[in-house]
């Protein structure tokens, strides 16, 4: 498991970049991520007040089928690397 965070700049069409949270980004505010744990456990990361970083629990499971679903919204998984994540957003 990882704790990765969005790459919006490397965003194209619907296709969500992620990388590590270790990764160099450029400077952003508000980057939002996630942290898929053992158990179904998922730790969401994001703005909160006054543009601090806070984190939030839920669940995530994955279908097998190239499918992760994070909280309430799912994703067709497009590509996994060590290094880069790619999600797509599904459409139903």
């Amino acid at each position: 498991m990882r704790h990765w965070m969005h790459s919006r700049e490397e965003d194209t069409g619907d296709v969500r970049v992620y990388r590590p949270a270790e990764y160099d980004f450029p400077p952003a505010r508000g980057r939002r991520g996630f942290e898929p744990r053992p158990g179904g456990e998922l730790v969401v990361y994001g703005p909160g007040p006054a543009d601090r970083p806070e984190a939030t629990t839920g669940r995530w499971d994955s279908s097998g089928e190239g499918r992760l679903r994070l909280g309430g919204d799912e994703f067709e998984i497009v590509s996994v690397e060590p290094d880069r994540l790619t999600l797509r957003p599904s459409g139903g």
